[in-house]
């Protein structure tokens, strides 16, 4: 990754089976077996759910959104008057008035063995709140086992987006465990039931689109979690061949180093060159949109990041392990569309290489020529990902002549340094399309904030020796990223640029995050697909 280690942060060949000796035998069953169990949410968390209409329980564990204010009111005050005011009593007690996400967890206040209060607020409840209110269920439940959990959600004080399928997607993308490598994995047979009960008709909602969207949340999370010597560039390939099995409407294709040379894609290819694991562009069409114009989304696969000739420091460089995080989200965003038939036509582009110092590799002062033509001189071979970004935008764009191109990156550690791990940088050209990403990663519950991108950035990056250079131009240095990168994009061409480098790894919880890789970014590119260019 371009961050450093220590942040905390046509006529394509297709892969041919041949015969290989024992050893790459033995890890390609491995690759197999892990692509069968399936990096989505099939073997990540087999929690529950079912929709019943709203009433109030008898009896059990239930959950309970509190109004923030002085007293219990709508739903809670019913559930106060069914303990004779145990409950309000209690809360009293512990100074629990509703704020939002506040918690307070009750157990013996009959007729209920639990009761979890958790505050929604004073504002109308919207769907970020609601999906929050999921999320904090499941960091409480997260040690339950057996038998059921009732969660009320009677829609008072909602608007219409704040559905239960909202907060049962919440609760989904929270319940995340990366844990398939412990010896002792969750017993997932031993989850509750979640019972939503409500009277808003959504499960439709939850089961047929907000499911699929976890599902592409969890491949993205799954990438980025598993090590290097489980994903490499041919083996993402296979795990994501398998994620799209008997999906309608999808095309993958692969360009394998044989096709880079011939193509003259001598940017990716350098990086990959150095590695004994050769690198991949992966295509995934997906045509569901009749003839609407296509939008292209491509993604940063470096499967890991030494650094190269320009090593990283060992400390934290286990992080480089997800340095495929573009590439993660933009398969999450495709396998998303593709499973929930969404009527759009999407391309995702995963530009996968390892970046490996060796005898082959890139060494600074190099100069490599792009597809595209223009010759960059290498000022760091840690500056890898916009390297593999430019030969795939540039491919993109010729190729289908996108309305739209997006590519996403754990590219600078700057980014993080400026915005934290509140937000991604967001850059670009056109300032319509950064305002409808914008105004769709608010709605989805993640956030972007505009940083600049201007002529002073383009001109940074001139170089002595080539036409551009990659590194070693001084600050900022995400601006210079985004410049480099928008280098290889025709100024006509609707495009923007999104870096994820502070926001693709968390240290603690969010409401629907736990801490480690966090998938940002699949949700957003899902929402402003919905709101554009879904029919």
């Amino acid at each position: 990754m371009e961050k450093k280690a220590t942040q905390t942060n046509h006529g394509l060949n297709q892969h041919r089976l041949r015969i290989v000796p024992i050893g790459e035998s033995v890890l390609k069953k491995i690759i197999v077996l892990v692509a069968w169990l399936g990096l989505s949410a099939s073997a990540v968390a087999d929690q529950r759910f079912e929709f019943a209409a709203f009433g109030i329980p008898a009896n059990g564990r239930i959950i309970v959104p509190v109004v923030e204010g002085g007293a219990l009111s709508g739903i809670a005050a019913t559930i106060d008057q069914k303990t004779n005011g145990a409950l309000s009593a209690a809360a009293t007690e512990a100074a629990f008035n509703g704020e939002i996400e506040s918690t307070l967890t009750l157990y013996g206040l009959p007729p209920y063995s639990r009761i979890d209060l958790i505050g929604v607020g004073a504002e109308p409840v919207g769907r970020v709140t609601a999906e929050n209110f999921g999320g904090t269920a499941a960091a409480l439940l997260a040690d339950t086992e057996g038998g059921s959990v009732q969660i009320l959600w009677p829609n008072e004080n909602t608007d219409a987006q704040a559905t239960a399928a909202r907060v049962a997607f919440g609760y989904r993308l929270r319940s995340y465990r990366f844990d398939r490598h412990q010896a002792k994995e969750m017993d997932r047979n031993a989850l509750p039931t979640i019972s939503l009960l409500s009277d808003d008709g959504s499960r439709d909602e939850f089961d047929n689109d907000l499911l699929h969207l976890a599902d592409g949340v969890f491949l993205a999370r799954d990438m980025s979690s598993e090590p290097a010597n489980i994903i490499y560039p041919q083996s993402f390939v296979d795990v994501v061949r398998a994620q799209f099995q008997g999906l309608h409407n999808v095309s993958i294709k692969v360009l394998d180093e044989k096709d880079m040379q011939r193509l003259g894609m001598g940017a990716h290819w350098g990086v990959g060159k150095g590695s004994s694991r050769p690198p991949r562009l992966l295509i995934i069409e997906y045509m569901a949109g009749g003839e609407q114009t296509p939008v292209v989304i491509a993604g940063k696969g470096i499967t890991f990041d030494t650094g190269g000739i320009s090593i990283k420091p060992n400390e934290n460089m286990w992080m480089m392990k997800g340095d495929l995080g573009g590439a993660a989200v933009v398969t999450g965003t495709i396998l998303a569309a593709a499973r929930r038939g969404a009527a759009v036509n999407l391309v995702a582009l995963a530009a996968l290489a390892e970046n490996m110092p060796s005898g082959t590799a890139i060494r600074p002062g190099d100069i490599l020529t792009s597809m595209s033509g223009i010759t960059i001189e290498i000022g760091s071979t840690d500056a890898e990902g916009r390297l593999v970004l430019a030969d795939a935008v540039h491919y993109g764009q010729i190729t289908y002549e996108p309305g739209v191109l997006i590519d996403v990156a754990t590219l600078t550690g700057s980014v993080g340094r400026a915005l934290g791990d509140e937000y991604a940088g967001i850059f670009g050209r056109h300032d319509e399309l950064i305002e409808h990403i914008s105004a769709a990663s608010t709605a989805a519950g993640e956030a972007v904030w505009r940083l600049p991108l201007d002529d002073s950035h383009f001109e940074q990056i001139e170089s002595r020796f080539a036409d551009i250079v990659n590194s070693g131009v001084g600050n900022p240095g995400a601006s210079a990223g985004a410049a480099f990168i928008g280098s290889f994009v025709d100024e006509d061409q609707v495009w923007v640029h999104l870096d994820i480098a502070g926001v693709d790894y968390l240290e603690s919880d969010q409401p629907t995050v736990p801490a480690g890789y966090s998938g940002w970014g699949v949700r957003t590119l899902d929402e402003y697909l919905r709101r554009h260019h879904q029919k």
